[in-house]
């Protein structure tokens, strides 16, 4: 046999995910060139590792054990690494994050200069809703989250990053700085995200606080297909201004002024409230405080 571990890491995905699509998503790679590695690695066998039916992956009996002994595999072989760098004196380990979102628009300039100063550290980083991300938090498999909003059902420690403030936002018909009434907005499509989102969240307090009743609205599911749908016309919505600095300099998003808006919120990086963390995770902890005004400066100046 003369598998490698890129065949072995794809397997396991495909297997965990039960899917070539999904699979490629988490591993960042494109659909064939996993499906290539997945050829490729069942090739070396004579017995199936899995079956496609009515276009779906089934794991086979035999699959399912391969991937079992491919996960060890993979697992020694990082174990092999980080032995060696901390033979060297390196901080060495995993760093687990969940971040919502809109959050992917902050947290890497975070990540970037504590991984480049430490490169025995591997980042496992899921981006999602809300809720998911609290979820992650509370049945403790993260180091870290990054959230807009405290959760309530959990008792957390928190470092204060960065502000966070939402906006009204229209496309490029609309001119700079209009000023809306907020009875104007029963006259727009307004397009929301989906339930569980921060941002949902935010702006269903803005409509009930002030009595807006929505004749009609579009639900979509991530912050860059509300980005879009704005861009293209299709109405009107309340988003967090951190992820538009390209469309806005570009013309192709205005802001818009209305009462009650904008309404400030704060990018925390959370943890469960006194969560003994290990050697990386306590490092990166350390390093958020004593860089995080300076990060902010060099990278977010342009939001006040």
């Amino acid at each position: 046999m003369n598998y490698t571990l890129s065949q072995l890491n794809v397997f396991v995905k495909v297997v965990e995910y039960q899917s070539v699509t999904k699979a490629s998503e988490y591993l960042h790679m494109t659909q064939p060139a996993v499906s290539i590695q997945l050829k490729n690695f069942q090739d070396q066998f004579e017995i199936p590792l899995f079956e496609v039916i009515s276009r779906r992956i089934h794991i086979t009996a035999f699959g399912k054990e391969v991937a079992e002994s491919a996960k060890e595999i993979l697992f020694q072989a990082d174990l092999l690494k980080h032995k060696a760098l901390q033979f060297k004196g390196a901080l060495t380990g995993t760093l687990k994050l969940s971040v919502v979102s809109t959050g992917k628009y902050v947290i890497p300039f975070y990540l970037k200069p504590f991984l480049d100063a430490n490169p025995g550290v591997d980042l496992q980083m899921d981006v999602t809703n809300k809720e998911l991300v609290v979820e992650s938090l509370g049945r403790n498999e993260i180091d870290f989250a990054l959230v807009s909003i405290l959760p309530e059902r959990l008792s957390v420690d928190s470092i204060n990053l960065l502000d966070n403030s939402l906006y009204l936002i229209g496309d490029h018909t609309f001119s700079n700085n209009r000023k809306l009434a907020v009875s104007d907005l029963a006259k727009y499509p307004l397009i929301l995200r989906e339930q569980g989102s921060g941002t949902r969240q935010q702006m269903e307090q803005f409509l009930k606080k002030h009595q807006v009743k929505l004749e009609r609205k579009l639900e979509l599911t991530s912050n860059e297909a509300v980005k879009q749908a704005v861009k293209a016309g299709l109405g009107l919505s309340i988003m967090p201004v951190i992820g538009l600095k390209h469309e806005m300099e570009a013309g192709e998003l205005k802001i818009l002024k209305i009462k009650g808006l904008p309404v400030h919120t704060a990018w925390q990086l959370i943890s469960l409230k006194g969560k003994r963390h290990g050697p990386v995770a306590e490092a990166f902890r350390t390093y958020i405080m004593a860089h995080k005004t300076e990060i902010a400066e060099q990278h977010f100046n342009w939001l006040q």
